[in-house]
Order: C-alpha cells, then sequence, then structure tokens
C-alpha cells in the first residue's frame, strides 16, 4: 500500500467505502490524514469501522472543517444529480477528488522520475492496460498495473524512481483526477457511452480530453470524429503527440496493413512489429491496441525486438476477445467485457461465421449499429431483457432464437455449429449489454461463460504461457 503523505495532517472526507475507497481511507489514515469515512450500505460502513477507520454520518458533518472529499468513482458527481455528500462539499467549497488524484500527488512527491502511463478511451481500456503491462514486464521492466482494471493504485507496492505505473482511468476517475499527469497519455477512442453519468457527449469527450492534454507526451487513436477534433487541439497547444489508426495510412504515425504494424515520419512508413498469428491480437481493434502498446513501450524505452517477443507471448485478457479453446473445429470466444455495440462491433468484425450470443441490459441505440456484420452471423441466441428488442432489429436479415439464458444458449450454439461444415466456425458471446439484469458484472458473467464452456463434451482449452 502506499501511504499517502501528501495529505497528513488534512481533514479528510470520505464517500464510497467499496475496494478502492477502503484502500483510499486506509492509505489516507497510513500518511497521517484524519479520515471521515461515509457510505450509504450500513453494511460497508460497519466493515469500514471493524477495520479501524474512523467513520461518521457525513450529512451530520460541518463541511468546512474538511480539506478535500474523496469520492469512490461509483458515485455520481455531476450526472444525473450530483450525490448528497458531493452537493455539501460544494457548498462548503471543498474539493472533491478521487484515489488516481491521491496517487498522482504522492507521485509527484515521492518518485517523480517513475514513468507514469495512462489509459483511457470508450472501448479497449483494459485490453491495451494489459498489453502494455504485459510487454514492459516480459522485457524484464519493473511495472505495477492497475486503476480501473485489477488493483486500486493506492495498493500497488511503495512508490519508486525505478517503477512503471501502468493505469487504466475510467471517465469516472478522470473526472475526480483534476491533477492526473501522466508521461505518456493515451486516449483510445470516443463514442458514447455513460452519458447517463456525464450529461452530454460533449461532456464526456471533454472528459476524456483531460488526461492527453495534462500528459508530458499524448497517443491517440484518430478514427473517430471525436478523436480527430481532440488531436488538432493537441497539436495547437503544442503537446507532442502520435496519432493511431487502423482505417488509414498515416504520413506521421502509426498505423496498420497485412497484419503489420507501421510507424510512418513525414513519409511512408516502416514496418516495426508483425501480428501475424498471434490469437490474442486478431481483429482491428487488438490491432488499434497493438498499435498503442507498440508507441508507448518504445517511449519507455524498449527495442522493437522486446516488443515482438512480448506480442509474441501474449497470452490475452480474460472477458476480451479472450479465445477459451475449441470443440471440434469450433473456436469458442468469451466477449464478455464487450458491453456496449461498439465493443461487440470489433469482436463481430474478427471472424467470418458466428454463432453469436447476445442480450442483458440494454444500452442506448441497441445493436443498429452492427449491421454491417449481420451476415457474418450464422444464428443469433438472445438472452436477458434486450432479447426482444434485439429480436426486431435482427428481423428477417439474421436467424436467432431468443434462448433466455446463458446456459441455454450455449447449448443451442454448439449444437447448431457442429452441424455446420463451415471452414471458420466461432462461438462468440459478445453481449453489446450490461450485466446487470442476470449478472452482478461483466466478470461474473464471464466466469459463468467459462464454467460452462468447461462442462461441453470434447472441449479443448486453450493453454495460456
Amino acid at each position: 500500500m502506499i501511504p499517502v503523505t501528501t495529505f497528513a495532517d488534512q481533514n479528510v472526507a470520505l464517500f464510497g467505502l467499496g475496494g478502492s475507497g477502503m484502500i483510499a481511507a486506509r492509505a489516507l489514515m497510513r500518511g497521517g490524514a484524519r479520515v471521515s469515512a461515509y457510505d450509504d450500505n450500513v453494511d460497508s460502513v460497519e466493515k469500514a469501522k471493524s477495520g479501524g477507520i474512523n467513520t461518521c454520518d457525513l450529512r451530520q458533518c460541518d463541511f468546512d472543517k474538511f480539506d478535500q472529499l474523496v469520492l469512490a468513482p461509483g458515485v455520481p458527481l455531476t450526472h444525473p444529480n450530483p450525490h448528497w455528500s458531493v452537493e455539501l462539499a460544494e457548498a462548503a467549497n471543498v474539493p472533491v477528488i478521487g484515489d488516481i488524484e491521491l496517487f498522482c500527488a504522492q507521485r509527484r512527491e515521492i518518485a517523480p522520475q517513475s514513468t507514469l502511463i495512462a489509459i483511457t478511451g470508450t472501448n479497449g481500456k483494459s485490453s491495451t492496460t494489459a498489453l502494455i503491462s504485459h510487454v514492459l514486464q516480459s522485457a524484464g521492466r519493473k511495472v505495477e498495473m492497475g486503476g480501473n482494471i485489477g488493483r486500486a493504485v493506492l495498493d500497488f507496492d511503495e512508490l519508486s524512481n525505478d517503477t512503471i505505473y501502468v493505469v487504466e482511468v475510467s471517465s469516472y476517475q478522470v473526472d475526480l483526477a483534476p491533477g492526473i499527469d501522466a508521461d505518456i497519455g493515451i486516449l483510445l477512442n470516443v463514442s458514447p457511452d455513460h452519458l447517463d453519468r456525464h450529461g452530454s457527449m460533449e461532456n464526456y469527450a471533454a472528459i476524456k480530453e483531460r488526461l492527453v492534454q495534462k500528459s508530458a507526451s499524448a497517443i491517440l487513436g484518430v478514427d473517430d470524429e471525436w478523436c480527430r477534433a481532440i488531436a488538432k487541439r493537441l497539436d495547437e497547444a503544442s503537446i507532442p503527440l502520435t496519432r493511431v489508426s487502423v482505417r488509414e495510412q498515416l504520413e506521421q504515425g502509426v498505423y496498420t496493413g497485412e497484419g503489420a504494424i507501421y510507424y510512418a515520419q513525414n513519409g511512408p512508413g516502416e514496418k516495426v512489429a508483425d501480428l501475424t498469428g498471434i490469437g490474442p491480437l486478431r481483429g482491428f481493434h487488438n490491432a488499434q491496441n497493438a498499435c498503442v502498446a507498440w508507441r508507448a513501450c518504445r517511449s519507455a524505452g524498449l527495442s522493437n525486438e522486446e516488443i515482438q517477443a512480448g506480442f509474441e507471448n501474449y497470452p490475452g485478457l480474460e472477458d476480451r476477445m479472450e479465445e477459451l479453446g475449441n470443440v471440434g473445429n469450433i473456436l469458442i470466444v468469451n466477449d464478455s467485457k464487450g458491453t456496449n455495440a461498439d465493443a461487440t462491433n470489433m469482436a463481430l468484425g474478427s471472424y467470418e461465421r458466428i454463432y453469436w450470443i447476445a442480450g442483458g441490459l440494454a444500452k442506448e441505440g441497441g445493436i443498429e449499429s452492427l449491421r454491417p456484420h449481420f451476415s457474418k452471423v450464422a444464428k443469433a441466441y438472445l438472452i436477458g431483457e434486450a432479447a426482444p428488442v434485439f429480436a426486431g432489429t435482427l428481423g428477417a436479415d439474421v436467424e436467432f432464437e431468443i434462448s433466455g439464458t446463458l446456459e441455454k444458449a450455449l447449448c443451442h450454439a454448439v449444437a447448431d455449429a457442429k452441424k455446420d461444415n463451415g471452414s471458420e466456425r466461432v462461438i462468440l458471446m459478445s453481449p453489446a449489454c450490461a450485466s446487470f439484469d442476470q449478472f452482478p458484472s461483466y466478470a461474473v458473467r464471464g466466469e459463468r461463460f467459462r464454467q460452462l464452456v468447461q462442462q461441453i463434451d470434447g472441449f479443448s482449452s486453450r493453454t495460456k504461457t
């Protein structure tokens, strides 16, 4: 754990006692802050109290005595309405921050020579974070990975100047980190998501932009209009910037073509990495992740040879285009992290004949944007609350059934795929939906899918190395 000494002797209110909130409370206390913690969940308050954290009902506190309010990222800051703790803090002119802000302040103080690589974007954050971390570690670098993936940042080992910190940052976390100062800031893409929490697409994009605007150097995917506009503003602000595209050849930047990565500097690109035959890096979205990872790792001092080796032994990320194994010639893929249409678009674009398991708690826009891939879908198996709506979109264009449950969907998909004599058959669970109608999280949904797949007669898993 990182003791947050930069807030020593301050009175800190903390709201939200989930995993990262509990860690933040302990890190602040260990660093000498006076913490008053609370949560709307009574059990969470009792757990914190029994763990030695000072708790009190913040609604009954005088916020004028507080220097900071540390807010958990899952608690509404602005939309649909500010949480009551935020309203109390703002009325008393108390800054509202999160654990990423605490980490950045402490890093500046204790380990200013360390490297912070911060990654955000609507889709691909976790995959890119995991890939960068893996490549760096495989090359022998000292790495800590966390944030919105894995460990909370304040749960890292104590800060050191020889460590590279690879941190996934959600829009919620960026919103609570006004002082975030990455050495390498990465913005992969921007498309509609979490608008209930950010109010508008413009505000959501502006929050994402903050991460790269405050970085020493930036890496930016430029295959969507929002990011192209952000890239222009970064140029105007003279922030060192590398553009990345998987859609077009760039005269300056990183791009892909024919299974390879190219780096161009004012002219034709030089081939710098080969992705051919690397299953976990298959598809346009993984090509973008790899391009970004190549540039980030080069900026962190790795050679092309070290990066190539890291790519080749990368095992992939759980729940994101995770190739579980085969039943005969049928590949089974777990893409439970495909929680919106844009994420699922990337998965559908990676295969040619798909038995598609989709559905859950639908997000705005549904699956209409996936229509260009419908010709690849041999049959769809619809689950959860979204099933009737998705059925209406598929209509007569795609054969489908309303399976209802994940268990039934997988059973029927396997039976149908076995009857298919096509050369490439893929059972893809990429829901294009949140999980909350049937599962508490996408991770639990993915784990259940893995369990069910393991029970299929004749299933052969892919061993990760």
